[in-house]
């Protein structure tokens, strides 16, 4: 497994394949108030591509070129936020896309435990570390332990998908899943305009 971290943007002519994991480390939980710093990227294939996020910046033409593909799938954990951030700060927004934690919600319905690390050690038998979680990402140099986290969140979410597309099959709910996937991109376009906290389909 390796590590690649760049400034700013993906380099040019980088091929990450047809299913891309993303993951982004921001300020706080307010895309409004907290900037997107870090953002991370795999194709499956152990290694991770890390990008730094400068303040103030606005662009990254080949993240950018990447989010809006609609030949590259996009897997997420709790893909809300992420979307929200990246459509935030560049303007970018990801689709075609698939949510780990929206596919563990509709089938593990045994358990109210949805988070990455519940889903990776019950289903991969692997255990994360989520220690560097609370972090300064905003940092101008991040240490071995942040990129080392920043990683473990995408890769390993090629596999998860495997594992929850089997079981959403199973209980006959793989159409339901993806019609929740097409409306994440919009859900999230809702928390930034104005209704973070609200289901609009609800009587009142």
């Amino acid at each position: 497994m390796a590590n690649h971290l760049y400034k700013g943007d993906l380099p040019d002519g980088l091929d990450l394949g047809p299913v891309v994991a993303i993951d982004c480390e921001t300020m706080g939980l307010d895309p409004h108030r907290d900037r997107l710093c870090v953002m991370q990227l795999s194709a499956g294939d152990g290694n991770a591509h890390l990008v730094q996020v400068a303040k103030g910046q606005t662009e990254a033409p080949n993240l950018c070129r990447l989010l809006r593909d609609e030949n590259v799938l996009k897997l997420f954990h709790y893909g809300r936020f992420d979307i929200a951030a990246m459509y935030h700060a560049f303007g970018a927004l990801a689709a075609p896309v698939y949510c780990t934690k929206i596919a563990s919600r509709l089938v593990r319905t045994y358990t109210d435990r949805h988070g990455l690390k519940s889903l990776t050690q019950e289903l991969l038998s692997v255990d994360i570390s989520k220690q560097q979680q609370s972090s300064d990402w905003g940092a101008e140099t991040l240490t071995e332990a942040q990129r080392d986290y920043a990683a473990s969140d995408v890769l390993h979410l090629h596999k998860l998908r495997e594992a929850l597309d089997a079981m959403l099959a199973r209980e006959g709910r793989s159409a339901l899943a993806q019609s929740c996937f097409d409306f994440l991109p919009t859900r999230a376009r809702l928390d930034l305009e104005g209704w973070p906290g609200t289901d609009i389909f609800a009587h009142s």
